[in-house]
This record gives C-alpha cells, structure tokens and sequence, in this order.
C-alpha cells in the first residue's frame, strides 16, 4: 500500500494493538457502508460480532482504529478488494445439505412436473435454477442431486444450476466442493456412495462431491444489491433461503420485486422457513408458506 499505512510499519503511532475498542461512532459508518454496499442491516446488538470478526483485518493492515479501518476502505482501497473481505468477514455462512428438505420435496413432486409440462408445450429443453446466497455449497450441490434423480428418466434436458453469493470465501470453499463426515450427514445414506467420492487428507476424513452432480453447478460472485443482475435468460426457480433475513423489509421487497423479473411465467420463488413476504408488495401468488409462484 502506498499513500496510507504500511502493513511493515511498527513505528506507526495508528498501528494496530490488540482488543483496539470499536466506538459507538465507528460502528455506526461501518454499520451504514455494509447497508450501502450489501443490504445487510446490523443492529445495535451486532457491535461485537463486527468488532471481533474485524479485528482480523485491522491487524492484517497495521491499523491501529475501527475508524482508521473505515477510512481505509472508503477513501484509499482504490481497487475494492478490502470491501469484500470485509463483508466476508461480516457475512454468516450456515447452510446443511438437504436443509429445509420440505422445499426439495414440494419442488420433485409439485413443482418440478408442472415445469416439465409448460416447457414442453414451449418446446424448450432448458432447465434453469439459481441458488442466491449459497453460502458453501451445499444448497446447490442437494439441488444437484434432487433433478438428476427426478429427471433421471426423463431425458433430453439441459440441466443448470447458478450459486451465487457474496462471500468469495464461502465461494471457494463451495467450487473446491469438499466436506467432512459431519457436514455431509444430512445426505440420505441411500444416495451418499453415488454423490459423494472418498478423499484422502488425513487426519480428517472427507468426501468430494461426485463430478456428476458437479458439472451442472456454476458458482460466481453476485452482490443481491446491484441494481441489475448480469442474466441473460430468466430461472423456472430461484432458491433465495435465509438471506432476507439480514435485510430490512424495504430492502426484502425491492430484491423480492427484482427475483420476479428474472423468473419465467410459472416459475417460482422459495425462501427461508423464518422468512416472509407478510406485507410486501409484489405481483407473486402465495402457493404456501415460503413458495411463491410468478403467474
């Protein structure tokens, strides 16, 4: 870095020293410029989740203030990269595999065959889904699993699937496709020796995702905030659970409205269990609690 303090420097008078104390001030232009760039509303009880998931940073840069920190992202990280990782370090990454199982299950036996039935009266063999917001994987990789196993016999299609998120730390560890023993438990044992694939890193056992269900899943990048989304074609169905959560109800509704217009005519929109559109103005129709149908 030139211009501003020297990750070397020890004779900073700023430089960083461990526990530095986030003020009431500080937290507050950190609190705005995460709402500003990714949505993400931190209430007053955050303050100490940002002060420690932080402090990793401050020490990387030798900055010796949360209020240097943001100085630092706003006005000098030209290239933006200290942007993102700070909303990866803000961001909570928590997702299962087969999670809300609920949802795969309405999709395989509701959802799935009206699709099927409207794309072939358009004469389309295109199937599109997108995973906004997800996380390591393991929501991508479970859709993955469900459509080949409910198109298995059907045959012709051409199956994929967008995972996006905001975090490249998550997105690294969701394209690598790794998991342990306990992270992939929620998968049915009658399935686990066909998607998954033993890998050998001792000490700790782990399993790769098989290349099968790998090769219909795309990870990128995407912030849910920007204005329009770099889509060319529209999604039968947008998986969007448990992200709206850190939103406020202004914010919900603005991305709820944006999903709509990337959705094809009887696509849907599923969101968390703890999530709702109660209140929101938007043109889907309620199919049931947490699935929504653009008509």
């Amino acid at each position: 870095m030139t211009g501003f303090f020297s990750k070397e420097s020890n004779s900073n008078p700023a430089a960083y020293s461990a526990g530095a104390p986030l003020k009431e001030s500080e937290f507050e232009k950190i609190r705005r410029l995460v709402y500003d760039r990714a949505g993400i509303s931190l209430g007053s009880h955050k303050k100490d989740l940002v002060r420690t998931r932080l402090q990793k940073r401050l020490r990387v840069l030798n900055l010796g203030s949360y209020g240097d920190y943001y100085d630092y992202v706003v006005n000098h990280d030209e290239s933006g990269s200290e942007l993102i990782h700070m909303l990866d370090a803000i961001s909570t990454n928590k997702t299962d595999f087969f999670r809300e199982n609920q949802h795969f299950e309405f999709l395989r036996n509701e959802a799935l065959p009206k699709i099927l039935e409207l794309k072939n009266r358009r004469n389309d063999n295109r199937l599109r889904f997108w995973s906004a917001g997800c996380s390591t994987g393991e929501e991508p990789y479970t859709l993955s699993m469900v459509l080949h196993k409910a198109l298995a016999n059907t045959g012709g299609w051409d199956l994929k699937i967008l995972a996006t998120d905001i975090s490249t730390r998550a997105l690294e560890r969701a394209v690598e496709g790794v998991y342990t023993e306990e992270q992939t438990a929620g998968i049915p044992g009658n399935i686990r020796s066909e998607v998954l694939t033993p890998v050998q890193r001792s000490p700790v056992k782990v399993y790769s995702i098989a290349d099968k269900y790998r090769r219909v899943v795309s990870f990128r990048r995407l912030n849910l905030m920007d204005p329009q989304f770099p889509f060319k074609g529209l999604f039968d169905v947008i998986f969007c659970r448990n992200v709206m959560i850190y939103f406020d109800k202004p914010t919900q509704e603005a991305l709820v409205n944006k999903f709509y217009r990337y959705l094809q005519p009887g696509g849907y929109l599923l969101i968390g269990h703890s999530e709702s559109l109660a209140g929101a103005t938007t043109s889907f129709k309620y199919v049931r609690p947490t699935v929504y149908l653009k008509t």
